[in-house]
């Protein structure tokens, strides 16, 4: 199984943007962040051709469910909920949730930031990025999603480790 992909996913959107003291207009119940260019190319892959593995999780629905189970998971995990303290759990629930279903061939766009600007200097380790992609495999379980549609969205996820882990 492959167990690092998602941690870079879910840390880019743990702090998808720097909050700012007034609520999001577009958003109901998240921090407004500062501008920055929306494009489906900070999701950091680029999406699968077939909604096969969309339509194994369950679509747009078991994706949001995924995300919501991941962050809660990450908050309470030991290992990494300082990192997760500090950051609009709303909008992070939403924006992985935008991610996964646009890397998946599904009907959504990504509006987060890049993942190279949302770990700067949040000095993630490989300690970190492996326990959250523990938490993500959780949470894929716990949604019922073939292990085969696991491994093909932690696959297509792998390589941002790289942009991710600071150390």
């Amino acid at each position: 199984m492959i167990r690092y992909p998602m941690m870079a996913a879910c840390m880019a959107l743990c702090c998808a943007g720097v909050a700012l003291a007034e609520p999001s207009a577009d958003h109901p119940g998240e921090e407004a962040v500062k501008p920055y260019a929306m494009s489906n190319a900070n999701a950091g892959a680029k999406p699968m051709v077939d909604e096969a593995t969309f339509k194994a999780f369950h679509g747009k629905d078991g994706i949001q469910r995924v995300s919501n189970a991941v962050i809660d998971r990450a908050v309470a995990d030991p290992r990494i909920s300082e990192i997760f303290k500090a950051h609009d759990l709303v909008r992070v629930k939403r924006t992985l949730a935008e991610q996964i279903c646009y890397l998946l061939a599904g009907p959504c766009d990504y509006s987060g930031r890049d993942m190279k600007a949302t770990h700067k200097d949040l000095g993630i380790q490989n300690a970190d990025f492996n326990a959250l992609v523990e938490d993500l495999q959780w949470a894929m379980n716990k949604e019922g999603v073939p292990f085969r549609a696991q491994n093909k969205l932690l696959a297509r996820l792998a390589p941002m480790q790289r942009t991710v882990v600071e150390k």
